[in-house]
C-alpha cells in the first residue's frame, strides 16, 4: 500500500531521515516506534505531502506521492492527532463531520450530522454529546471525537499520532480497542507512531524501530521480543544502558 526508499529529510545540518525504507502492506496495522526527537513526527508528515523528502521516493499503491491530486490523494487518508486537535469553537458534530461539509463533493448538513452521530456512537459516545463543545468533555471523550472524526469518511489508510498520550492507563486501553477494532471491522491500512509499549502489542500487527534516522528493525510484532536487535530491547525494556544514548 505505501512504499519508502531511501526517503531522506534534513533541517540545515540536522538530517533527521536518513535513508528510511519501509513497506506498509494494505490491510495491516505498523506501528512506528522509537524515541522522542527520531523523526517519526517528519516520516509521517512527509507520507502525508506535509514535508518534501530531500530525497528518496514515497509510493502509494505505486504512484510517486508528490505526483497525484493532493484533494484526491488526501481524501483517501483519515488522521486522529495528537492530543485531539478539535476546533474549539465547532460543536462536536461539525468536529467529526469537517471534512464531509468541505470541498464540491460536501454533504448536506443534516446529513453530514447524521454521520457524525454514527460515528460518535461506533467510538462509544452517545448522540446528545454531538451539540456539545469540546472544552465541555474530558480528555478522553475528546481522544474518541478524534477518532470519529477520523473515520467519519470511510478512509483506507488512517493514521494514529501517539493515540493514548495524556490519558490514564483505563482509558488508554479503551481507546487501543477501539482503534484495533475499528481497522479491523474497516479493513483499513493503518500507521501508528508511539512510544507507548502497550499500545504497540495492542494494536499492531508489524512493528519497526526508527532510530538514528534509519529503520533499525521491522518484524511482526510477534517477533518484537525476540527480535535480536539491541535497540529494540533497550527501547521496550527502557533501559538507560544500551546503544540508544539517553540525553540527560
Amino acid at each position: 500500500m505505501i512504499d519508502l526508499h531511501g526517503v531522506t529529510k534534513a533541517f540545515g545540518p540536522n538530517r533527521v531521515l536518513r535513508g528510511v525504507d519501509l513497506t506498509i502492506e494494505r490491510g495491516t496495522s505498523m506501528v512506528i516506534i522509537g524515541g522522542s526527537g527520531t523523526g517519526k513526527s517528519v516520516l509521517l508528515k512527509c507520507i502525508l505531502g506535509l514535508v518534501a523528502p530531500d530525497a528518496g521516493t514515497i509510493t502509494l499503491e505505486g504512484t510517486d506521492v508528490t505526483k497525484t491530486d493532493r484533494d484526491a490523494f488526501l481524501a483517501r487518508f483519515g488522521m486522529l492527532f495528537q492530543g485531539a486537535a478539535l476546533f474549539d469553537s465547532l460543536p462536536v458534530w461539525q468536529n467529526v463531520a469537517f471534512r464531509l461539509l468541505q470541498g464540491h463533493d460536501r454533504l448536506p448538513k443534516p446529513e453530514a450530522r447524521e454521520r457524525a452521530i454514527e460515528k460518535l456512537r461506533r467510538v462509544g459516545l452517545k448522540p446528545d454529546v454531538a451539540d456539545r463543545l469540546p472544552a465541555e468533555l474530558s480528555g478522553g471523550m475528546q481522544k474518541r471525537v478524534g477518532l470519529a472524526r477520523a473515520i467519519a469518511a470511510d478512509p483506507e489508510i488512517i493514521f494514529f499520532d501517539e493515540p493514548t498520550t495524556g490519558l490514564d492507563p483505563i482509558m488508554a486501553g479503551v481507546i487501543n480497542e477501539l482503534i484495533r477494532e475499528i481497522v479491523t471491522e474497516m479493513g483499513a491500512t493503518a500507521m501508528t507512531i508511539t512510544h507507548d509499549m502497550t499500545s504497540v502489542r495492542a494494536i499492531s500487527d508489524r512493528v519497526a524501530m526508527l532510530h538514528d534516522g534509519v529503520i533499525q528493525w521491522t518484524g511482526p510484532v510477534s517477533q518484537l521480543d525476540s527480535s535480536g536487535d539491541p535497540y529494540v530491547a533497550q527501547f521496550i525494556s527502557g533501559s538507560a544502558t544500551g546503544p540508544i544514548e539517553a540525553v540527560r
